[in-house]
């Protein structure tokens, strides 16, 4: 039986929580909480014991972290922290001989990457890095196509990625609006199809140009818009002023988001409801990235953080023909219990636009178009949460003929390429892998990473 340790327990982590609770609790045993606040630890032993019956779990600062290993016998320690601290906890555990599960992005920074990758080669096959898209259903069903050969070879890849003005409005109101804390959405958010891109053509990037900006979110936006009405308070809760906001999002309307940051607050000083039109926002929430792979393979990708629709466009172009899909899900307002402002339902007066569900179409050279049926699964990410899971903490993990698991290469080829991005953005210029923190020179496709 795995005894897993938790470094970060905020509101992604308790669904790994609930998950172990509920289906893996013959194979994994929570051994230990760590986290900066006492408060959430309490809350999150709460919520484990009301709807589990569960626990308490021991609770640990991270200054006791390698106590925690110690002392509760841990072997696998779970990386949930804000970005920017997922390198040092990766580094600390595996030090201590534990395997290491850790949330994308692996680090936010080449510095911080070459930490990881040095601490990963001392103790080879002891990290994981969490792509649950990777194993989501339909993203799984276009794998399959790709790996078959169904239009040959993958040559060219143009990517469309929409966070509507719910979504991505929240990465403004978060840490996440603190490029020295997530890397910005090149790093945090786009790690995830930077991922997917290396994954489906099994390719490994080798050069990025990238342009973005800030050019909705923030003061001087909104005011340049008119809407400087929007501008006039730091952040949403308690504010009666922010009442009418169609951006407003109040911590005290909802329990578990209330107990985990608005009772914290004094112990921590985060704020979770910052106010997306405030001054000192530095990331961007439009961009465009040209990438080349070792082999050849270019991909286009664009990311919009303020669409009024939430989902994505794929197109690949290969040598016998080509491969459309588009997967949107819902998109509008929302209430505050969502993960990361993903709407459950309409506010009064709000709107909801419905999934249109995964399309896959297939156009080969010199024969009639068919589409491929494909579904979500249930559970999170369109299904891809729960796979994941299975993966990751059952007893007996299902085969993986697909390569959805990652390693420390495959994690570094994925968040290198924002890394670079974020580098070729400040210098204007094109940036190498090898600027940054060169991969294997003699591997040419990503399977051949760990």
């Amino acid at each position: 039986m795995k005894r897993l340790a938790i470094v970060g327990l905020g509101h992604r982590s308790g669904k790994f929580i609930d998950e172990i609770a509920e289906k893996f609790r013959d194979s994994v045993a929570l051994a230990g909480f760590c986290d900066l606040s006492s408060v959430r630890l309490a809350a999150q032993n709460r919520w484990l014991r009301a709807r589990h019956g569960l626990g308490p779990v021991p609770e640990y600062p991270p200054d006791r972290f390698e106590e925690m290993i110690r002392k509760e016998r841990a072997d696998t320690v779970l990386v949930a922290t804000v970005d920017s601290e997922h390198h040092e906890y990766i580094a600390r555990a595996l030090a201590c001989g534990c395997r290491v599960i850790t949330e994308k992005p692996m680090a936010v920074d080449a510095e911080k990457c070459r930490v990881v990758m040095d601490a990963a080669a001392k103790h080879p096959g002891m990290l994981r890095v969490a792509f649950n898209y990777r194993w989501a259903p339909p993203h799984a069903a276009v794998k399959a196509l790709l790996a078959a050969r169904t239009i040959g070879r993958v040559r060219g890849v143009l990517l469309e990625w929409m966070l509507d003005v719910r979504h991505g409005a929240d990465y403004f109101r978060r840490w996440h609006s603190d490029k020295a804390s997530s890397g910005g959405l090149l790093v945090h958010k786009a790690t995830h199809h930077f991922d997917l891109v290396n994954w489906w053509t099994d390719s490994i990037p080798d050069s990025v140009f990238a342009w973005g900006d800030l050019m909705f979110y923030g003061k001087a936006n909104a005011v340049a818009r008119g809407q400087e009405s929007l501008t006039r308070y730091p952040r949403y809760t308690g504010v009666a002023q922010a009442k009418g906001d169609p951006f407003r999002l109040d911590l005290g309307e909802n329990g578990r988001f209330k107990e985990l940051y608005l009772d914290a607050e004094a112990e921590t000083g985060y704020i979770r409801d910052r106010n997306v039109f405030r001054e000192g926002i530095s990331i961007e929430d439009n961009l465009g990235v040209l990438v080349r792979y070792r082999g050849g393979l270019l991909l286009n990708y664009v990311l919009n953080a303020f669409s009024p629709r939430e989902g994505m466009r794929v197109v690949f172009n290969g040598d016998q023909g080509r491969i459309e899909y588009t997967l949107f899900g819902k998109s509008g307002r929302g209430r505050a219990e969502n993960d990361e402002g993903h709407p459950a339902g309409a506010e009064p007066g709000g709107v909801v636009v419905p999934s249109e569900g995964p399309s896959v179409r297939v156009f080969p050279h010199f024969g009639l178009p068919y589409a491929v049926p494909v579904e979500s699964g249930e559970g999170g990410h369109w299904g891809g949460d729960p796979l994941l899971m299975r993966n990751l903490f059952a007893g007996e993990p299902a085969p993986d003929p697909l390569g959805q698991g990652a390693g420390t290469e495959q994690g570094a080829a994925s968040v290198l390429v924002g890394i670079a991005g974020n580098r070729s953005m400040a210098e204007g210029r094109p940036v190498t892998f090898a600027d940054v923190l060169p991969l294997r020179p003699e591997a040419q496709r990503l399977s051949e990473l760990t």
